[in-house]
């Protein structure tokens, strides 16, 4: 339930925003963002959807962590540099960790690199939506692939991200 009002506040009401003139106070983001791409793969699950989401990222998504893929896969719809361009290793989610340039502040599309599991080497990425504050602390909203084994919105504690990357666009 949380997820599904999350998901509300975050992306329909700024959609609403993009197609009325009314609403000028609302954030505007460009639909040539990476993060609405990715948005119309919400919900896929690996089992479920598997074949659709190796048709999209390349790999069984049952098989792999594809975090990484998905992330890949949307960049390269919008034309923009993947990981591959950047590392030997384009399905580790750190791979990202070369790609674009390192920021500060996160704007919508970002991505962001976090730590998971207790290897140096494992990681998770995706898209960043928008930040929350819980309890006090800092949240990035971030829409990526195999999380919950899904395309999904997810919360991950900011003071935790290695690194948030920014794609240039292309010319």
């Amino acid at each position: 339930m949380i997820k599904k009002i999350l998901i509300l506040c975050t992306f329909v009401v700024p959609l609403m925003a993009c197609a009325s003139s009314q609403s000028k106070n609302l954030p505007k983001v460009p639909s040539s963002n990476p993060v609405f791409t990715a948005y119309e793969y919400i919900d896929l699950q690996e089992r479920k959807n598997r074949q659709e989401i190796k048709d999209l990222i390349g790999i069984d998504p049952v098989r792999y962590e594809w975090c990484a893929a998905f992330v890949n896969a949307i960049l390269e719809k919008h034309n923009l540099p993947t990981s591959d361009t950047v590392s030997d290793n384009p399905l580790m989610a750190r791979s990202f960790l070369k790609l674009g340039e390192e920021v500060e502040i996160p704007r919508r599309g970002d991505i962001v690199v976090f730590p998971r599991g207790n290897q140096g080497w494992q990681g998770h990425v995706g898209f960043y939506v928008d930040t929350r504050i819980i309890g006090g602390k800092k949240w990035y909203v971030i829409l990526g692939g195999n999380q919950d084994d899904s395309v999904s919105i997810d919360l991950y504690l900011a003071s935790s991200a290695l690194s948030i990357r920014r794609i240039p666009k292309p010319r």
